[in-house]
């Protein structure tokens, strides 16, 4: 059990250090913005008050000090400046190091204190605690934005601690803090089971307390709270009210029914007391009914809920956002068992189709509806905005800059196109490549900028949009641009251009990906050894993907990346080769015509078809599969779009379009040239799914196709 909190406690702290990045980078654009200076004091908060409750005490300890520093900004006693957000940036990455920590073991404090020593000097000199002053600056819980207010309920909370309590080491007071962590509280200590000072014990806890809390956080994160100490304790939470629990009314319980509700009075002596006509609060204490302090935790709660409600009636009505947290393991598995479901559905339309049988079809067609809005929903429950990766990249972008003494701000767009989980993460690394090589190569110094007449300060931008069953990846700077001289003979003397051949500049720019290529003249910290764009190429390639780069030397370069949305099911287009069948990624087909052999005939031997007046190159798949069975009279010519060149595939028959799930090959076949993966079909036979792009290559490199 305790390990399962603390891994959850690990994940939900690397999302709030991921929120804190990206809040932080925002608030250095925009440093009076009072929400995200809210945002990244909650992030903050919630950190520490997780990590002290999972026993993360260096955590906790040290995030303490940034979020005392951002209480006083948030109260106007300082200001954001580049120095605090250099420090709190460091911050989130010390944090982020003793989250990976084994617990238990010794960590580098190193940089932790140099970071603490950095923000003392930030903080006003009358704001600084005395040494050895165990006083900890007031936290003032940040003002709860109209979209929570939906969700928030008000919670009576009675906790009677052990009376041992502090003999096991835990401090009540940090639970009560704790709960004000959480929202809105009133806090009333009740002191009536104090004893007598010769029994009374000094080891013991005696007080026990009233809390009213109103809270969007829900009745798990109340729990948690006293998690540690919740089966040695008296611990009673109670929903008193919510939106849309009980009428909206001007006042609220009587003070009776809420002493009656918590046990603290009997109906029969309220009855008793309201029979005097005099104020039932005052009564009840003059006869020593209820306690004083019981009597003002009730009208603590009474007063709590009025005001909560006032201002709840001020925000517009809106419906509760439900969400549940996954595994990522278990998302896989559904994804795996859809894609066993679509090969079945594909197996059942066949039969059902041979039988011939009405009612055989019709549930056949009924089955395939339901598995194609099936396979469609747990695909989307995989997608994910590609925005969420933007803010390391701005991360990287302000750190990297600042190294080189480059000014360089980072644009974005498109931030809520979904992508799959799955491809997000292994796009990852290709855009630190491409982004750390537009900083290093592509943006010039200021000096040299303003003397080519631009603004000293570059721009990098990154973004995305949906086209088709793809989206498109795009980085531009708007820097130097491509040498695209220098790129040809350093490809020259590399061997990987003729220097007698005449190629576009496409072709010239695409050798930046070839392995061990670069045109830098020094080795730096940042690149220069000629690895990082084959890494990206290998990484676009394992995706099924494409990349295309255009540059104007001296106003930028611009890199597209077309990445399929998912790994798991594609549209594809199945055709057949004598007795087997092959699979073509969709995407990239544009149409299919036919080739007949007075076709073969009038191109006199070359591998070229007439298709409107465009001349096409083709590959013949028969030959390129050495399959021997007889040729058709007339064939199928698949024409698709590669990375902005047109190519035929040649095939015997084109059956048709496919929902095909990707399965991977085994190790003996993973490096087979232009199959990328495998596919079963309905009636369990297998079918290749080939890589158009490595097949393109391949023949350009034997057969000179198109150069």
């Amino acid at each position: 059990m305790m390990e399962e909190a603390i891994a959850t406690y690990r994940e939900e702290a690397g999302e709030l250090l991921a929120e804190l990045e990206t809040s932080l980078l925002d608030l250095e654009e925009t440093p009076d913005d009072n929400d995200l200076i809210n945002r990244v004091f909650r992030a903050m908060h919630t950190i520490k008050g997780s990590g002290a409750m999972f026993g993360f005490d260096e955590i906790a300890s040290f995030t303490h000090e940034v979020e005392t520093v951002f209480d006083m900004v948030r109260n106007g006693k300082m200001t954001v400046t580049k120095r605090l957000l250099d420090l709190t940036l460091k911050s989130r990455d010390h944090i982020s190091y003793l989250l990976s920590c084994p617990m238990g073991e010794e960590v580098d404090r190193s940089v932790g204190d140099e970071i603490i020593a950095g923000l003392r000097q930030l903080v006003p000199q009358q704001d600084t605690p005395q040494k050895g002053s165990n006083e900890v600056p007031a936290l003032h819980l940040p003002p709860v934005s109209e979209d929570e207010l939906a969700n928030e309920c008000t919670w009576r909370i009675r906790f009677r601690p052990a009376p041992n309590v502090l003999m096991c080491g835990t401090n009540p007071i940090s639970l009560i803090n704790e709960l004000r962590g959480l929202g809105t509280a009133h806090v009333v200590a009740q002191f009536d089971e104090i004893p007598q000072l010769d029994a009374l014990v000094a080891e013991n806890c005696y007080i026990y307390w009233d809390i009213i809390l109103t809270t969007t956080r829900g009745e798990d994160a109340i729990k948690d709270v006293f998690i540690f100490v919740e089966d040695d304790c008296d611990i009673r939470i109670e929903l008193i009210d919510s939106s849309g629990l009980i009428d909206k009314e001007d006042g609220y319980k009587k003070l009776g029914d809420i002493l009656v509700e918590r046990g603290d009075l009997s109906p029969i002596e309220m009855q008793k007391v309201l029979m005097l006509q005099k104020r039932f609060g005052e009564l009840l204490v003059e006869q020593g009914i209820v306690s004083p302090e019981k009597v003002q935790s009730a009208l603590v709660e009474q007063q709590h809920v009025k005001s909560v409600r006032k201002e709840r009636s001020e925000a517009p009505p809106q419906e509760a956002a439900a969400s549940i947290r996954v595994p990522a393991e278990r998302l896989d598995q559904l994804i795996n068992l859809v894609g066993e479901m679509v090969t079945v559905q594909a197996h059942l339309s066949q039969v059902s189709q041979a039988g011939g049988d009405a009612t055989f079809i019709a549930i056949s067609e009924e089955v395939e509806r339901l598995t194609n809005e099936l396979r469609d929903t747990a695909l989307n429950i995989r997608m994910l905005p590609i925005g969420s990766t933007f803010s390391k990249f701005k991360r990287l972008v302000r750190d990297l800059s600042s190294e080189l003494g480059k000014e360089i701000e980072m644009e974005t767009f498109g931030a809520e196109t979904e992508l799959d989980k799955t491809v997000i993460e292994k796009l990852n690394d290709p855009l630190v490549h491409i982004i750390r090589n537009c900083i290093d190569h592509g943006i010039e110094m200021p000096e040299v900028r303003k003397a080519a007449g631009k603004a000293s300060h570059g721009t990098v931008s990154l973004g995305a949009e949906h086209s088709g069953d793809s989206v498109l990846v795009t980085i531009r700077d708007d820097g130097g641009g491509l040498d695209r001289d220098r790129i040809r003979a350093k490809a020259i003397e590399r061997g990987l251009l003729s220097a007698t051949a005449e190629v576009p500049d496409k072709e010239i720019y695409a050798q930046i990906f070839a392995p061990g290529f670069s045109t830098a003249e020094k080795v730096t910290s940042v690149s220069g050894r000629g690895v990082g764009m084959d890494v990206v190429k290998r990484g676009i390639d394992s995706l099924r993907g494409s990349i295309g780069v255009d540059s104007v030397r001296g106003t930028g370069t611009t890199i597209t990346l077309k990445i399929p949305l998912t790994l798991a099911i594609i549209d594809s287009l199945l055709v057949k080769i004598g007795k087997d069948h092959f699979v073509l990624p969709l995407a990239s087909v544009e149409e299919c015509v036919e080739l007949t052999r007075e076709d073969i005939r009038g191109a006199h031997g070359r591998n070229l078809a007439n298709v409107r007046g465009a001349i096409i190159p083709y590959i013949p798949l028969r030959e390129h599969f050495k399959i021997t069975d007889q040729r058709p009279d007339i064939e199928q010519i698949v024409i698709a779009d590669i990375h902005g060149t047109k190519v035929g595939f040649v095939v015997d028959h084109v059956v048709g379009e496919h929902q095909t799930v990707i399965k991977s090959l085994g190790k003996m076949y993973r490096d087979v040239k232009g199959v990328s993966g495998a596919t079963i079909l309905g009636d369990g036979t297998v079918a290749l799914i080939l890589d158009m792009g490595v097949l393109l290559q391949s023949i350009e490199k034997l057969e000179h196709i198109g150069g």
